[in-house]
């Protein structure tokens, strides 16, 4: 087998996972918009490159020797980015192009009042970003069908780990624990996302995948498990109808529903962090909850 040569776009959080934990075994360049963030690329073992919304001849060049794309750039009213800047390139100058990785969103899914979901059930996106995002995935997945490579979609859940977590909520005092009864939220630990991504991209499967954890559960239980570990008070419970939140915040609680990832699983995958509580005790136990990432919930 041919060197793999992997290429981000938009190498952020779950980019930089991937990289910290495969940069060993494949070479990876990644995009970032701001040349300052360079270094932070370079530590975690990706060659950066700047993608401002338009097709360099540096990044030509290196989409041309690349095998396993992986786009982790949202989309916006104009379209998908990666496709707008750089879809002739894909159709014509990626010769060695083997796989393309989607890093979507569970919330394709929208509403589905609680129900379990799996990557069988209707999208019924409720948010624009969301609407857009179904979008996106069928132009990836039909620009795979046209070129004849595999394309995955990994609908991702809530993203965490070293730096983004319960833990370094609390010890910020940025953690509240918001009560909606009935409200469920799934997550996905940042290293099982590098994992599924590598696994599909080990053996150039296309498809849609929900990579998630396995255990759905209230957004409060999470912050009091957080605060038990820490040995510390969990903060006042808030009632969700009087609590102060952003219109992005509160849509988040507009949709309710339990993701399954038996696809996934299916493929060969087996998570290292199945529910948050195995996850915050090993990031307890080992010290990397704190972590060195800057957190923002929607950068991926």
């Amino acid at each position: 087998m041919s060197e793999r040569r992997f290429f981000i776009f938009g190498a952020g959080y779950s980019g930089k996972a991937f990289a910290r934990a495969y940069g060993q075994r494949a070479a990876i360049c990644g995009t970032t918009r701001a040349p300052e963030k360079f270094e932070a690329l370079r530590s975690a073992g990706i060659e950066p490159l700047q993608f401002d919304g338009a097709l360099s001849p540096e990044l030509g060049d290196a989409l041309a020797k690349t095998t396993h794309l992986i786009v982790s750039v949202a989309p916006d009213e104009a379209g998908d980015p990666v496709l707008n800047a750089a879809g002739d390139a894909l159709r014509q100058a990626m010769p060695a192009l083997e796989w393309v990785g989607y890093l979507s969103t569970v919330g394709v899914y929208g509403d589905h009042g609680g129900a379990w979901v799996d990557e069988t059930s209707d999208c019924r996106p409720v948010s624009k970003r969301s609407v857009m995002r179904v979008a996106a995935e069928q132009e990836w997945l039909r620009l795979g069908r046209e070129i004849g490579k595999p394309v995955a979609v990994l609908r991702l859940s809530g993203i965490y780990g070293p730096g983004r977590n319960a833990l370094a909520n609390l010890e910020e005092g940025t953690a509240r624990r918001l009560v909606k009864p009935g409200q469920v939220f799934n997550r996905i630990h940042c290293d099982d996302i590098a994992g599924a991504l590598w696994l599909l991209a080990g053996g150039n499967l296309g498809g849609i995948f929900n990579v998630t954890d396995d255990e759905p559960a209230p957004p409060q239980d999470v912050v009091a498990y957080a605060a038990r570990l820490m040995g510390v008070a969990p903060p006042p419970e808030i009632p969700f109808e009087t609590a102060q939140l952003s219109p992005m915040a509160r849509s988040f609680y507009g949709e309710n529903k339990r993701v399954a990832n038996k696809a996934i699983k299916a493929a060969g995958y087996r998570f290292r962090f199945p529910n948050y509580r195995v996850a915050l005790e090993r990031m307890w136990a080992e010290g990397s909850w704190r972590g060195g990432e800057p957190r923002s919930p929607m950068r991926r």
